[in-house]
């Protein structure tokens, strides 16, 4: 199995995990801080999902070698591999949020649960909320991207085999 198809299982894996939480965990513990949990899946998710098919570009030589660091994949997978593969500008947007929001979350002194939300609060409180329907939102459109990157990666997959 070549690394971009690994790649493509990892983020499948992650966003069966986060709505998992989020569907059959979460209803019944009803701990809003599992929220964090499910948006740092989400996460992993987009950012599994586009390190396969970064990788998968690099092994067609269309793209080089990136590394592991986010900045550097995003800003070529912003700048080359979108455009190239008309990816929806929406799911560019959609990882630079969630990135925010872990970050935000990790550099957060006070973080508290309010009825069914989880609320971050920044330095200067700035408050981000996250809600089970926010939430819900972002395991469809995660999906809707791993979809996107399943299609791409799969057109020249039984070259591998």
């Amino acid at each position: 199995m070549e690394k971009f198809q690994e790649y493509r299982e990892k983020a499948l894996k992650n966003i069966k995990i986060a709505d998992h939480i989020l569907s059959v965990t979460y209803p019944l513990v009803q701990d809003p801080k599992l929220l964090l949990a499910v948006i740092e899946n989400i996460y992993f998710a987009f950012d599994n999902a586009m390190t396969s098919i970064l990788d998968y570009e690099r092994l067609f030589k269309r793209i080089p070698d990136v590394g592991e660091k986010f900045e550097i994949k995003f800003d070529i997978f912003r700048k080359k591999v979108a455009q190239n593969c008309n990816i929806n500008q929406e799911h560019l947007k959609t990882i630079v949020e969630l990135r925010e929001m872990i970050k935000e979350h990790k550099e957060s002194p006070v973080e508290f649960s309010r009825k069914d939300k989880f609320v971050i609060c920044s330095d200067s409180y700035k408050m981000r909320t996250l809600s089970k329907e926010e939430i819900k939102k972002y395991i469809s459109k995660a999906k809707l991207f791993i979809e996107e990157v399943n299609h791409i990666t799969s057109k020249n997959e039984g070259i591998f085999r």
